[in-house]
């Protein structure tokens, strides 16, 4: 009985393969804690592209004078940002925590109100369950000094990385787009959706935050409570918190001032973030997120998570970018091997459909 032989073109192909994926779990493995820094030059590359390319292709700059000049606007408006930030935040987090008679002083003055009420009295707010609930928050900390750290560490990486794509950004698209083994309607699909992804998240994400902060320390200031700017940073914080979100600050703080017999501001600054804090979210996603992607409120608050528990602070954009990979992934599987026609989509593609070298093209 004669068995077939296995074509030696087909084992070597597997074999290859193999080989391949190997290595890239051995390095990926090794790599882990950089991975947000290789993430985070990619998505600035595909925020910078249309810039670059109109830079070098049109206006004939020097390819490394125009990557050094991309990588300077990131650090005054993206680093800049982020270390006025956390100069401002930790005096404030330590003034907060070395002030404890203060801090006692408001927190008895909630503890009494849930005594006094009806409603409120079988809340457990001892001295025992504070002491455990600020146990369970210490254990926290070391992790939110290693999330600094490697925060910076990996704003370096991608300043890193993000030059040398910049500088190869043609040879690198081309070597990339030859190397994905989909149709060419399948890779302008994937192109379009991961164009659209990564500028939703990067700048979607953080507008949101910003504006919902920003109208939180306004509401803050208005109804009388202190340190309106570092209520509102927090607030801008919290909008990463699946579901809760905002109202783990402004609630609270409207706790706060009825348990002070300000019922009249602690009423009205609940309405105010239960309505127009709380409608932010809303109508960003109706309007200019809604330009920028529309990507499914599940996908940020589920990406969230997944990040968070991948990447730690950095995951708040990777997170929902690595999420939204898989319905890309089944739009362009259906592509593929789906049984209806594919429709070409031309616009933002990498492809130049016309060119005869199966190289992608610089968008207009």
């Amino acid at each position: 009985m004669k068995y077939k032989q296995i074509n030696n073109n087909s084992i070597n192909q597997i074999m290859l393969i193999v080989i391949i994926l190997a290595i890239c779990i051995l390095i990926f493995t090794s790599l882990f804690y950089y991975l947000p820094g290789f993430l985070g030059a990619v998505t600035l590359y595909v925020l910078f592209r249309k810039i670059n390319f109109k830079l070098t292709e049109e206006k004939k700059w020097n390819k490394s004078f125009a990557s050094i000049l991309l990588i300077l606007l990131t650090i005054i408006f993206l680093v800049g940002p982020l270390y006025l930030l956390i100069n401002y935040m930790v005096p404030q987090v330590t003034e907060v925590i070395s002030n404890k008679d203060d801090l006692m002083h408001k927190f008895d003055s909630i503890k009494i109100y849930f005594k006094d009420s009806p409603y409120l009295s079988n809340i457990d707010l001892s001295d025992t369950a504070l002491m455990g609930a600020l146990q369970k928050a210490a254990k926290f900390i070391p992790n939110i000094l290693n999330s600094v750290a490697e925060v910076g560490v990996n704003i370096l990486v991608a300043l890193f990385v993000l030059y040398f794509m910049l500088v190869s950004s043609k040879k690198l698209e081309q070597t990339i787009y030859q190397a994905i083994p989909f149709t060419k309607a399948s890779k302008a699909e994937l192109w379009k959706e991961f164009d659209m992804m990564v500028k939703s998240n990067a700048i979607g994400i953080p507008i949101l935050a910003m504006c919902q902060g920003i109208v939180a320390g306004l509401g803050y200031w208005f109804f009388g409570l202190e340190s309106p700017i570092f209520l509102g940073i927090l607030t801008a914080v919290s909008t990463i918190i699946p579901i809760l979100g905002t109202m783990v600050v402004y609630l609270p703080a409207a706790l706060f001032l009825l348990a002070n017999g300000q019922s009249g501001n602690a009423i009205g600054l609940a309405l105010y973030g239960i309505i127009i804090i709380g409608s932010i979210d809303n109508v960003l996603r109706f309007t200019i997120l809604k330009k920028l992607g529309d990507v499914h409120p599940l996908i940020t608050v589920f990406g969230v998570l997944l990040g968070l528990n991948l990447f730690g602070m950095l995951g708040l954009i990777f997170g929902p970018l690595i999420l939204s990979c898989v319905s890309v992934l089944l739009k362009v599987y259906s592509i593929e091997f789906g049984r209806s026609t594919p429709e070409i989509i031309q616009s933002t593609s990498l492809t130049d459909t016309k060119s005869t070298h199966d190289s992608p093209d610089i968008i207009e």
